[in-house]
């Protein structure tokens, strides 16, 4: 067998109202919360009601910053971190999708740490940053059992990421009750986000055994949602396996990280405004295709694992959940392969690649 590490420092409570009932994971943590969300998904899931009820019970005093944008900001997060350090938080809560889960992380570390947020991207921080809770309100980033999270960097623009294991979450809870809020595209293209990473975490350098068993059992579950989210059939027992899948895609890149999809999708999002788990949707295709010259065995065991007989069959399946209406010029594709190639995920792809390759993909994906 080969050497391999597997690592995750998240205790994990699923079902229905696991919040309230394992409320002590979340009063043992501290004696203030800073609860970390967005301007909308925290109230509108119920989550945010949920938590207050539980710390007002528990007579554990709070602040709410619900100020993480989409896709949030060195500056975003440096605004958090100086509010979270002002309120004498000794924890942090995070309530929403991958956004403010992920800003949660930094936030954590620049409340403790006299650092610039720039400096996240090196793990240059002394201090243990403060415990966190996560509460998914999406089913897409997996990011309540990862150590990694993924800032915007306009200096460099496009996204990047720190990964350092003192920010694994604490605790999580994954209650698809608060996931029921999403809307229809929402819902489809975080679900493809969750399903990019059990793809990319299986067609990587670093897969091992055991990361490979989270991959395809995430992947499984998708195979058996992707007509539900085709058809939008959003039932509470499909959000409760997407939330599932989820997490199982999270387990998976916490220990491989992802690959060039990733590292392409980046840009789509930052220069068009498109969200993250559709830009990666438009690129999986023909990522597979390319994957599929020196992978032929794990590529075909990726469609197995979703129920589809070919990648012409998965495109068919991409193209009804979402569909490219942008324009892209070879100028601006070019400038994408060239950022991707910077990302540190792309020396993960099992397929060595090269800014010609990544150009073709981008080109077959966005302009045929």
């Amino acid at each position: 067998m080969n050497k391999f590490k597997f690592q995750s420092g998240t205790k994990v409570f699923c079902g229905s109202n696991c919040l309230f009932e394992n409320k002590n994971e979340i009063i043992k943590l501290g004696k203030k919360a800073f609860i970390v969300t967005g301007k909308a998904s925290g109230h509108k899931s119920g989550a945010l009601s949920d938590i207050i009820n539980i710390l007002n019970e528990a007579e554990i005093k709070f602040e709410i910053f619900d100020k993480i944008e989409n896709n949030p900001s060195l500056h975003n997060v440096k605004d958090g971190g100086t509010s979270c350090r002002m309120s004498g938080a000794d924890f942090i809560i995070g309530i929403g999708g991958g956004s403010p889960l992920d800003a949660a992380k930094a936030i954590a570390i620049l409340a403790v740490n006299d650092i610039e947020p720039i400096q996240l991207l090196k793990n240059e921080f002394t201090i243990k940053p403060l415990p966190i809770a996560a509460i998914p309100t999406t089913a897409g980033t997996g990011s309540e059992v990862t150590a990694a999270s993924i800032l915007t960097i306009p200096e460099y623009e496009t996204k990047m990421s720190f990964v350092h294991e003192d920010v694994f979450p604490k605790v999580a809870f994954l209650d698809a009750k608060y996931t029921e809020s999403m809307k229809r595209d929402i819902a489809v293209n975080t679900a493809i986000d969750a399903m990019s990473h059990a793809i990319e975490g299986y067609l990587n350098r670093t897969a091992s055994p055991m990361s490979d068993i989270f991959a395809l059992e995430s992947l499984n579950i998708f195979g058996t949602c992707l007509e539900n989210l085709c058809e939008e059939r959003f039932d509470y027992d499909t959000r409760e396996k997407l939330l599932y899948a989820s997490m199982l895609a999270g387990l998976t890149i916490a220990q491989t990280g992802t690959t060039i999809a990733h590292g392409m999708g980046y840009s789509l999002t930052y220069f068009k405004d498109i969200p993250h788990g559709k830009a990666n949707g438009l690129l999986l295709p023909e990522y597979l295709r390319y994957n599929y010259q020196v992978a032929q065995d794990r590529v075909e065991s990726v469609l197995k694992a979703l129920k589809l007989i070919s990648i012409d069959e998965f495109e068919k399946t991409m193209r009804r959940l979402i569909s490219n209406d942008i324009n892209f010029s070879q100028e601006e594709l070019k400038k994408y392969s060239s950022l991707a190639m910077k990302q540190k995920s792309t020396l993960k792809n099992l397929r060595t690649v090269t800014e010609e390759d990544m150009y073709k993909i981008l080109d077959k994906s966005l302009r045929s």
